[in-house]
């Protein structure tokens, strides 16, 4: 194998290196920027501007590896620097968390990695750049355009932005109620105790209640209510506007989703909330959907057999409502107290079983 042909494979190597990882960042994209957060490198603000800067650099990496301009200038020295900046941040986090904990999120969701393995990747990665900078046969500096890194650079922005669109904060759009006009929804309780009566039955049940002899008329009249937790405001009472209609979230049982249109996981959770619906006395079921992959929600709906109610949140609101947990989210709340949760795919997932035995549960 000549010198020519081994740079041009490790060029393609390195090319196809930097376009999986930018492309496995964007599918989904919130789990990138979600990660950013959760590391505490930035807050939900920022964190859309430089999840869509970063891969797009990527992008743009890999593309100018397979280019001549500027190669052993710019590009390369430049690759070699971000994957310092990335081995640094690798090596705080292996002290902080272990060297075999977490996904680094240099592949996105699509091929997890430790921070071990990313680490290793990136040294390998840095060896081989360095093996095509002293091999590489550089073009005279009179045919090298600077112009071409630029364009590439900014198409692959811009790329990123016009395919990836997102609400700045503090421009956050209303919730889209679908509908004419929003109505309050009937209430209908099975954990409450009414008494409706007219002033003239009341009234005929006091002269019933005088004249029957001692305490029967008092245990007669008295009607025992099953005790309840106290009503408590919760953070979901201000967003409560559901397929154009407004719910008390925080009045008797509720059970309130956190989705994503495209989750496997949410589909499933939402086909067994959609079966334990149809038993008597369960809750009434509400989704908040996160602002992702919203085309879905019919899709959605198809495969739970049923529709809720839902609204849709965007995507840094969904993660604050949620506690930063995963999805699915699924919350079991009473007069507004959360009773009980289960969030994402593992150890605190949504169980069906856990659920009926919680509902059934009465209140001390």
């Amino acid at each position: 194998m000549n010198k020519k042909t081994l740079v041009w494979i490790l060029r393609i190597l390195i090319f196809g290196l930097f376009v999986l990882s930018a492309v496995a960042k964007m599918f989904p994209i919130w789990a990138f920027e979600k990660q950013l957060v959760d590391l505490g490198l930035m807050s939900w603000c920022l964190a859309p501007y430089f999840s869509r800067a970063l891969i797009a650099l990527e992008l743009a990496i890999g593309i100018l590896i397979i280019q001549p301009h500027y190669l052993k200038k710019i590009v390369i020295p430049a690759t070699i620097g971000l994957l310092v900046v990335f081995c640094a941040h690798l090596t705080l986090e292996m002290v902080k968390h272990g060297a075999m904990n977490g996904n680094c999120g240099c592949f996105g969701q699509l091929i997890p990695m430790t921070p071990l393995e990313a680490f290793i990747k990136n040294i390998i990665t840095i060896i081989l750049l360095i093996v095509v900078y002293r091999k590489v046969e550089p073009q005279p500096s009179s045919k090298d355009r600077f112009s071409v890194l630029l364009i590439v650079w900014l198409m692959s922005t811009l790329l990123l932005y016009v395919a990836f669109p997102f609400c700045p904060c503090g421009k956050t759009p209303a919730p889209d109620t679908t509908f004419t006009a929003v109505v309050e929804e009937e209430e209908d309780d099975s954990t409450e105790v009414q008494n409706i009566s007219t002033p003239i039955d009341t009234a005929i049940a006091i002269d019933t209640a005088k004249a029957l002899p001692g305490d029967t008329a008092k245990k007669d009249s008295v009607v025992a209510k099953p005790k309840e937790p106290t009503p408590v405001k919760s953070k979901y009472s201000t967003h409560n506007i559901f397929s154009g209609k407004k719910v008390n979230l925080d009045k008797g049982k509720k059970i309130v989703c956190f989705f994503a249109a495209g989750c496997d996981h949410c589909q499933n959770t939402a086909k067994s909330l959609m079966k334990l619906s149809k038993t008597p006395g369960f809750p009434k079921v509400y989704i908040y959907f996160m602002d992702e992959e919203t085309f879905k929600i019919p899709e959605f709906f198809q495969y739970a057999q049923g529709e809720f109610p839902y609204t849709i949140l965007d995507i840094p609101l969904f993660w604050t409502m949620l506690n930063d947990g995963s999805t699915p989210g699924v919350y079991y709340m009473w007069n507004g107290n959360v009773m009980k949760s289960w969030v994402g795919i593992e150890d605190k997932a949504y169980n069906e079983a856990e659920l009926q035995t919680e509902i059934k549960k009465e209140f001390k």
